[in-house]
């Protein structure tokens, strides 16, 4: 199969470029834009929003630096890092390496997978609490870089805490991360470095007044929007029903979904190619800029029995639905909730994808 599409397997650097350049663009564009404005007016409203999905695809972008190889797109990684990953304190560091964890087929759908809890098992009143927990990350995550992060320096212990607990996009608050390996160390230490500048830069404008309230306000409410249309678009990624069972390789591509259809929600709620999640988690080595031309050619060609054909849903508010229902006949309210708010929260915010 790979051999097949082998042409399609190379990231083309100028659409990887061009893609990013015009997204933080449009994006900070907006967001300068929107200063600028009067509150709570018709165009500000329409630059926040633009501000908000143009950040947010950039950002999603995190997810092809944990599968292109490393050189592939010289100087991507570190343009990312610059542009949208250390501003929205997001460095690639918390996801390039764990992510593989939820690729690996004796890890994806257990316990051991950071990306994956069973959450069509979950209440309803879960789900949304978990949803609207992504607001308060932001300040947690300045709390990790800018004050916690230098400290745990000076203590070891609290270093491996830190770094298993607190370094990691996930779901799963009860993965751990391992130390990092020699050829990591150097991303470590320089995504810590760059946050915790951006930390520090940012206390110190809002505090002195350099930038008005508004602004700050504004720049909070981007950042967890852009963390909970995320959290809306992984709940839409997989069905997430098993729990805790090694699954095959095809319950791995049937626990998760395409979404399909020209809805304009979901073009932009799941962008950067993560509407073909099943194509994906099948042949993972493909840029996010073939998953489209490689999803048609499968659904012409595979047998109307293939599983394949089941990772199919016609749009994200079909597929959430369908996840709403299935914990909804479940009929009980997990007494874990309240604290799984906290928790989620703590595990600053889950870019899962």
């Amino acid at each position: 199969m790979y051999r097949r599409f082998s042409a399609q397997l190379e990231p083309r650097s100028e659409i990887y470029w061009l893609d990013l350049v015009t997204s933080v663009t449009v994006g900070w564009g907006a967001f300068a834009w929107a200063t600028a404005l009067a509150p709570w007016s018709a165009l500000k409203i329409v630059a926040l929003f633009v501000s908000t999905f143009a950040l947010y695809r950039a950002i999603l972008f995190i997810h092809e630096l944990a599968h292109i190889k490393q050189g592939a797109v010289p100087g991507f990684e570190t343009a990312w890092n610059l542009l949208i990953g250390l501003p929205l304190l997001a460095p690639s560091l918390m996801y390039v390496g764990p992510h593989t964890d939820h690729h690996r087929r004796k890890i994806f759908g257990t316990s051991l997978d950071p990306e994956y809890e069973p959450i069509a098992r979950w209440s309803p009143i879960k789900i949304l609490w978990s949803g609207f927990s992504m607001f308060f990350v932001p300040p947690i995550l300045v709390l990790r870089w800018g004050i916690v992060g230098p400290i745990s320096w000076l203590v070891p212990p609290l270093r491996r805490l830190l770094i298993e607990r607190a370094s990691t996009l996930l779901i799963n608050g009860a993965y751990k991360r391992r130390m990092p390996t020699d050829s990591e160390r150097e991303r470590f230490l320089l995504g810590e470095v760059g946050a915790a500048a951006v930390s520090w830069a940012m206390i110190y404008v809002a505090w002195s007044g350099i930038v008005a309230p508004s602004t700050v306000i504004q720049y909070y409410c981007i950042s967890a929007a852009v963390l909970m249309i995320n959290y809306a678009r992984t709940l839409a990624a997989h069905r997430y029903e098993n729990d805790d069972s090694e699954l095959d390789d095809i319950g791995q591509l049937l626990d998760s979904v395409n979404l399909m259809g020209g809805s304009w929600l979901t073009m932009i709620s799941a962008p950067v190619g993560l509407r073909y999640h099943a194509l994906h988690h099948f042949m993972p080595a493909l840029p996010y800029h073939s998953l489209g031309a490689v999803n048609r050619a499968l659904l012409e060609e595979l047998p109307a029995s293939s599983p394949y054909r089941n990772t199919q849903e016609s749009g994200m508010i079909v597929t959430l639905r369908s996840l709403f229902a299935t914990a909804s006949s479940r009929g009980h309210i997990d007494p874990g909730d309240v604290h799984h708010v906290e928790e989620t929260a703590g595990n600053a915010g889950g870019l899962e994808s």
